[in-house]
């Protein structure tokens, strides 16, 4: 049988650092990316120079409905099966609340909630008894953020579904859980202005923001131990408890 580990949103970020950890410790990867090839061929590249073997790479916007048939199909034909599946990819909207369009509020549930709700679906008899769901949730789906609503209360769906999930999926041998960071040293993360990255790390605890890669072993633990499941691990390094 082959496997593999599926990341949705895996070649930027979160999920590239979370890739990244488990090509390192030997796990077979299958990546889905938005829309930037070229990211995703150099991330491909790299790992074949650093882990020896190449990630499987499928365009799959989490946006488009189209694309849970394409990553299931996917599957299918080369008859995949998973002992990880990590519900990475997700989008947010910043728009005020007095001007959010329902179009823009839509799309955020649709990325965040339903497509990784029905790709799941879908792809549920490729999960081997003893695999690994693990959704990425967020802080901002526990503290409320002024930022972004949909984010946040999609975010806190998430959460819900990893509880809820666990009913479902235990008949089958199949953990599920949920990874909430905090603030991340992303690329993303990079570009806030200096006197913001202060003001956030002066409300948490260890007094900087998470590296990708401390983040990474925490979605590894969620899939390599076997006790873990209807869980959100929060890591946020003590946020707000300064």
């Amino acid at each position: 049988m082959n496997t593999c580990v599926l990341i949705t949103g895996g070649t930027k970020g979160i999920g590239k650092a979370v890739a990244a950890c488990l090509a390192k410790a030997g796990y077979s990867l299958m990546l889905t990316y938005a829309s930037d090839e070229e990211a995703a061929e150099s991330v491909r590249t790299e790992f074949k120079r650093l882990y020896g073997e190449k990630p499987l790479l499928l365009r799959a916007d989490a946006t488009e409905r189209a694309s849970i048939d394409r990553i299931a199909d996917f599957l299918n034909e080369r008859d995949l099966y998973l002992k990880g599946l990590i519900l990475n990819a997700g989008i947010t909207c910043r728009d005020p609340f007095e001007s959010i369009a329902f179009e823009d509020w839509e799309r955020v549930f649709f990325a965040n909630v339903h497509f990784p709700v029905f790709l799941l679906r879908r792809v549920i008899d490729r999960i081997v008894a003893g695999g690994s769901v693990i959704f990425t949730g967020s802080l901002m789906g526990i503290h409320p953020h002024s930022v972004s609503l949909a984010y946040g209360v999609t975010k806190s769906a998430v959460h819900a579904l990893v509880k809820n999930l666990v009913k479902f999926l235990s008949p089958r041998s199949i953990r599920v859980n949920a990874v909430a960071p905090g603030f991340v040293d992303t690329e993303w993360q990079k570009t806030k202005p200096a006197e913001i990255r202060k003001n956030i790390e002066r409300k948490i605890s260890l007094g900087r923001f998470c590296e990708p890669s401390e983040l990474a072993e925490v979605y590894k633990l969620l899939i390599e131990n076997n006790y873990l499941t209807g869980e959100i691990l929060v890591v946020d390094g003590g946020y707000s408890y300064r």
